[in-house]
């Protein structure tokens, strides 16, 4: 796809509709953004059929003038397909207010009010701008959870559920009433729907391998698993965890209760392990782990069953791998040169620490509105509307690095 031109689904009250966007970019000292359309129209399609056949054959829009449009005729019909991280349902939202405001719940109506402003600002809609001006809780969604917690957060995210409840058909209505479907060449339209349905018909078929491979795998995987696997821990609901710093491997245990991570050890102290052996060998002689925050689990007990009879294998998946080695030298080097699953485990990893030790300091060093919050954000939610962040990094490395040693300080090695 063309790097600046994306394409995108509106959840809207007349259905799904996909369209193209050009998040801003800047020509002749000027800065620009655009939807497909025409003067006040927003085109919109039914798929993305339709949408390859109208740009193939388009000589008047919007975006004709755009630098990157040459490309966008010469795509295929799935590359014009949005993508999840594109896709808004703006419908949705009352049903997205209605729930408690967690990471992810603002996340997605944080993109979705990003999409909203910027139609807003290119078709003048002065009546939506209205409606998300007036409530300051539409403005604070880009700093994540911080600005909806204690009660003064609670007080602002029931006043944008009221603004939602109260005033949403408003901006519904005036971005439903902007869209028009143009007229289509027939005989492009029949060839671009047999494009998007032999892409359907393959990826069905892929996916019909991969559950046969399923299959096959479950009847030879039939028999029981050793005690001590993977196997073990899920049913438990407990994970082994390995952190890889950057003089150190340590291994612990953690889990979710009510969603809340709890971790090997208390009183914000992780107790952490060399090897998967001196952690297995410390949970059989569990008497000197009591007082632990895990001891709360209904199934702490079988844990220390399987250590004490020699049958508990330690083993760690790939998800609950935390690599902190190399990314402040990574981070130094900028955006580019970060691994974002790298990064994004470490941040599960120092925000779930810092959770559970009633530590304010990760989830305020990550808020967009600090340097690093905003480098981090920009990798692991990559938005090409956003501006890159900029060297030098010395700023982000140094607040990076302050969040490993706090870390690295929990830590109660034996």
């Amino acid at each position: 796809m063309a790097t600046d031109i994306i394409p995108i689904e509106l959840g809207l009250p007349q259905g799904d509709l996909v369209t193209l966007w050009a998040p801003r970019w800047r020509e002749d000292g000027e800065e620009w953004e655009a939807f497909l359309g025409d003067e006040e129209d927003l085109f919109g399609f039914p798929d993305a059929a339709h949408l390859a056949a109208y740009v193939r054959t388009a000589d008047q829009h919007d975006l004709i003038d755009h630098p990157s449009w040459h490309i966008v005729p010469a795509l295929n019909v799935p590359e014009l397909i949005p993508d999840d991280d594109h896709s808004y349902d703006l419908v949705g939202v009352p049903e997205l207010v209605a729930e408690d405001p967690d990471s992810w719940t603002i996340g997605e109506l944080a993109e979705i009010i990003g999409i909203i402003r910027s139609l807003a600002d290119v078709c003048e809609l002065d009546e939506v701008h209205e409606v998300l001006d007036a409530h300051e809780g539409f403005s604070l969604l880009q700093q994540g959870r911080l600005p909806f917690t204690g009660r003064e957060g609670a007080k602002l995210w029931h006043d944008l559920s009221e603004a939602v409840s109260e005033k949403w058909d408003i901006v519904l209505d005036a971005i439903d009433d902007l869209v028009t479907v143009p007229e289509i060449d027939k005989s492009t339209l029949d060839e671009t729907a047999e494009e998007l349905a032999a892409f359907h018909e393959e990826s069905a078929e892929s996916e019909a391998g991969v559950d046969s491979d399923d299959e096959l795998s479950d009847t030879v995987d039939d028999e029981p698993a050793d005690e001590g696997t993977p196997g073990f821990w899920g049913d438990v609901g407990i994970d082994p965890i390995k952190i890889v710093t950057k003089n150190e491997e340590f291994y612990t245990l953690r889990c979710y209760l009510d969603d809340e991570p709890v971790f090997l050890g208390a009183n914000g102290r992780i107790d952490v392990f060399t090897s998967p052996r001196a952690l297995a060998r410390q949970l059989a002689d569990a008497g000197e782990l009591d007082g632990n925050d895990l001891a709360e689990m209904p199934t702490w007990q079988d844990v220390v069953a399987r250590a004490t009879t020699a049958d508990l294998d330690v083993e760690v998946t790939d998800v609950n791998t935390y690599v902190l080695a190399g990314l402040a030298d990574d981070i130094a080097d900028g955006p580019q040169a970060i691994d974002p699953n790298q990064l994004d485990l470490a941040v599960e990893l120092l925000s779930d620490t810092a959770d559970w030790a009633g530590d304010d300091s990760v989830s305020d060093a990550l808020v967009t509105s600090e340097s690093l919050g905003w480098l981090v954000s920009f990798v692991l939610k990559p938005d090409l509307s956003r501006l890159e962040p900029s060297p030098p990094f010395t700023d982000e490395v140094a607040a990076w690095q302050e969040l490993v040693n706090g870390l690295e300080d929990r830590f109660r090695t034996h």
